[in-house]
């Protein structure tokens, strides 16, 4: 399919935890839902059951569904509105945002460009971010809710090929110029819907991620600190 051939607008593509953000979403999310209940123990136990199973040999799709296992049978709309009171909270203190990304960002959708959030988290914590930041469109993991209530299962995570398929298809969809667009990513995971892009840019120093920057002259950024995500050593 040629993507470009009826194009009319460039777009900016911005994965989220470690390039927009300096913090994991959703493990700060999870904390947050789980202290609100009045279960703030259970944080720990989970991260290290992720450990466990990572160094079992679990792969990223088993452990992203015990993540969402974790909030079967919550109503949507109370995780809506936790993610709300998570997202002012943490917003308060500074160092939220990667500041050198989020100038980009802004800088985009002054020039017209759509502005599109690209992560593997969930609408809960991400629906505040997009709106804080004015984004046009979230390609994001999307629970499975029934009658209201997420159920645990998640279908494909946005993650790795995912969202190269989801960029594709937005392109697609939008008629846009991919060659003209840009994409921002901190992790090695970012690459496949990066290499999409005339214009790759490289938040922060990820060892691998920089390595094909490099190889590849893909410009560069400074980042925040390199949060933990799903795809570390312990690969959560």
């Amino acid at each position: 399919m040629n993507l470009t051939r009826r194009a009319t607008r460039a777009a900016a593509f911005f994965d989220v935890d470690g390039t927009l953000v300096d913090t994991t979403t959703m493990f700060d999310f999870l904390a947050h839902h789980l202290d609100v209940r009045g279960r703030s123990e259970e944080y720990p136990v989970f991260r290290s059951r992720l450990g466990d199973m990572a160094r079992s040999g679990a792969d990223r799709a088993r452990r992203c569904t015990a993540y969402y296992e974790m909030y079967a049978g919550v109503p949507v709309s109370a995780l809506a509105e936790e993610g709300a009171e998570w997202f002012a909270r943490r917003t308060g203190r500074p160092g939220f945002f990667v500041q050198p990304a989020l100038a980009a960002c802004r800088s985009h959708a002054a020039a017209g460009d759509l502005v599109v959030l690209v992560s593997g988290s969930f609408p809960a914590c991400l629906d505040p971010v997009a709106e804080h930041l004015g984004a046009d469109v979230l390609l994001c993991s999307r629970p499975e809710v029934r009658a209201g209530l997420l159920t645990g299962a998640i279908g494909t995570p946005m993650i790795g090929a995912a969202k190269a398929d989801a960029v594709r298809r937005l392109a697609g969809r939008r008629g846009l110029d991919l060659e003209r667009s840009h994409a921002y990513g901190d992790h090695i995971s970012d690459v496949p819907y990066m290499e999409l892009v005339g214009h790759p840019v490289v938040v922060g120093d990820d060892s691998e991620l920089a390595g094909h920057a490099a190889r590849h002259g893909w410009r560069r950024l400074p980042g925040g600190r390199r949060p933990a995500t799903l795809t570390d050593r312990i690969r959560p």
